[in-house]
């Protein structure tokens, strides 16, 4: 397995300044290694999948299990290439080094690693954020080949150390830029960071660290709390800005403003993305249901999406990534529609704004503006004529 980041060839020019009149002496010209931007990367390194491939064919065997067994997944100018054997792996090492060469490119040396993802003294891989690698189990828990044969390893997917760290970090740095500040300025700060951070990692294994990361933001919090009021006891600190709220004990709440927990966040299983399916390849009903299960999305879009079959109630069009949504009531509130869901349908932001003048067209319909009617005698407002001439009815 190799993991690597790719940069490109900048030039920049160097100079050194005398110490008593400041001026630049000469100038050297060197390359400077920068990163590449997650679009210019896309298109630079449009095909490399493609070499490794073709490499594939050319080792010994079927042609087609080999392009099976040596995979490259790539992410902008991140990639990670697998393989059983680690000679192929350095084979392919090469290979993509003098292809990014005729572009203009290299691999970035830092962030270039050979490793194995069960063994040594370092195995697995981050990517992306995530930390990939296969455990040693018994033979209940075995992972299984595609023929059912149990490998002896359990392959776990967690967020990388590197990530958590950072993380904590930032939680950090907030409580301490809210010393002074009230309890709900501090959880309103902290809840959309925790509630983001929680439900980019629901899809793999996390609850384990959610359930150590509640625990060290809970004593930071404790340490907040204790230096606000050095004077008082742990108790009253605790009944200050602890609560019991319905079935949850120890709840950092303030004003009906509850801090999230990491812990909160369900775990729901990722999906994986099928064959080399792309949101770009017209498969637009593939993409607007399986967008109905991405972790990001509320739970309101998920489950009118999975209900519409990915399609705008209104338009019949299938939503695709870019577009620009909005959930709307079917029955309008004001006309005695409910909150549920069962009362909410997905529309795109230009049907919204059509359907929405044809509710407010309708209530104007059903309301009609009218004349009073006279006041001298309401069954008839209009001249007739009498036996007795031409007066007043």
């Amino acid at each position: 397995m190799m993991e690597s980041r790719v940069t490109r060839k900048c030039h920049a020019r160097f100079g050194e300044r005398n110490e008593e009149t400041h001026q630049p002496q000469g100038w050297k010209v060197r390359f400077v290694p920068t990163p590449l931007s997650p679009l210019l990367a896309n298109i630079a390194l449009h095909g490399m999948e493609n070499i490794i491939k073709q490499y594939a064919t050319t080792l010994l065997g079927n042609k087609r299990d080999n392009q099976k067994a040596l995979t490259l997944v790539r992410y902008a100018d991140d990639f990670v290439i697998l393989h059983e054997d680690l000679g192929v792996v350095r084979e392919c090492q090469q290979i993509i080094l003098k292809w990014l060469n005729g572009i203009g490119l290299e691999l970035s040396v830092e962030k270039t690693r050979i490793a194995h993802t069960l063994s040594g003294a370092y195995p697995g891989l981050d990517f992306l954020g995530f930390n990939i690698r296969q455990y040693p189990v018994g033979k209940y828990q075995s992972g299984k080949n595609t023929h059912g044969r149990k490998l002896g390893f359990k392959t776990i997917i967690k967020p990388s150390h590197k990530k958590v760290k950072a993380h904590l970090e930032k939680v950090a740095r907030i409580i301490d830029a809210h010393k002074g500040a009230p309890q709900e300025a501090l959880i309103s700060r902290l809840n959309p960071v925790i509630r983001g951070w929680a439900k980019y990692y629901s899809g793999v294994c996390s609850k384990e660290t959610y359930s150590k990361l509640d625990h060290l933001l809970y004593q930071k919090l404790r340490r907040w709390a204790n230096s606000r009021h050095p004077n008082k006891s742990e108790s009253w600190v605790v009944n200050k800005y602890w609560r019991t709220i319905e079935d949850r004990h120890w709840a950092f709440a303030d004003k009906g403003m509850v801090l999230t927990r990491h812990s909160d966040t369900p775990i729901v299983r990722h999906v994986k993305v099928r064959g080399e399916a792309s949101p770009y390849n017209g498969d637009l009903p593939y993409w607007g249901a399986r967008m109905g299960k991405h972790p990001e999305i509320p739970k309101a879009v998920s489950l009118s999406l999975k209900k519409q079959k990915g399609k705008c109630a209104h338009c019949g069009l299938t939503f695709k990534p870019g577009d620009l949504w909005e959930v709307d009531h079917i029955i309008p509130l004001v006309q005695g529609g409910q909150k549920g869901y069962d009362n909410l349908q997905l529309l795109h932001r230009h049907c919204h704004d059509i359907k929405t003048k044809s509710d407010l067209e309708g209530m104007h319909d059903q309301h009609p503006v009218t004349e009073e009617p006279c006041e001298v005698k309401v069954s008839r407002t209009v001249l007739k004529t009498s036996s007795h001439g031409d007066v007043i009815a």
